[in-house]
């Protein structure tokens, strides 16, 4: 097995659906992102976006939450390549965070994860940088939330 076989390199993996409910809309809202269209149902329906809708970091946490319920060491099969078993370590960041459309009340959200590619890093022998393309979608098939992601992993590499 090959780390691109490990890491499902070019895979969309569907990480899962979540409906966004209006009382964990607010609930999220009023602790993390207290703006008028996450909080107050009249209020929003009066505001630019024409109704209640999540945060788009509630969107986002989703994501995080789904990734780690579908951890990639999970979805293949044992490692069989040479070294010990990769193992996932914190992520450095993440880029061009987009949030492309409102994701309203009762709306139902599908998320997904594609391994894009790796590399060694040069400061940390033994561990490679992961780059993941990380996206969410309506039923409709449209995008809402996309998103650049990286992993270290430990190869021992």
């Amino acid at each position: 097995m090959t780390l691109d076989e490990f890491f499902r390199i070019g895979t969309t993996v569907t990480l899962g659906s979540h409906t966004f409910e209006p009382e964990a809309i607010k609930a999220f809202a009023r602790k993390y992102d207290p703006q008028i269209f996450h909080v107050d149902e009249d209020a929003a329906k009066k505001s630019v976006l024409g109704g209640l809708c999540a945060s788009g970091w509630h969107t986002a946490a989703t994501w995080m939450k789904l990734n780690l319920e579908n951890r990639m060491d999970a979805e293949i099969p044992a490692w069989s390549g040479p070294g010990p078993v990769p193992e996932f370590g914190p992520s450095p960041g993440f880029k061009n965070l987009k949030w492309l459309k409102p994701v309203y009340a009762e709306q139902t959200i599908t998320f997904t994860r594609t391994a894009l590619s790796h590399r060694p890093i040069a400061s940390r022998p033994g561990w490679r940088l992961l780059a993941l393309r990380c996206e969410a979608f309506e039923s409709t098939g449209d995008m809402v939330l996309e998103f650049e992601s990286a992993v270290l992993v430990k190869t021992g590499e």
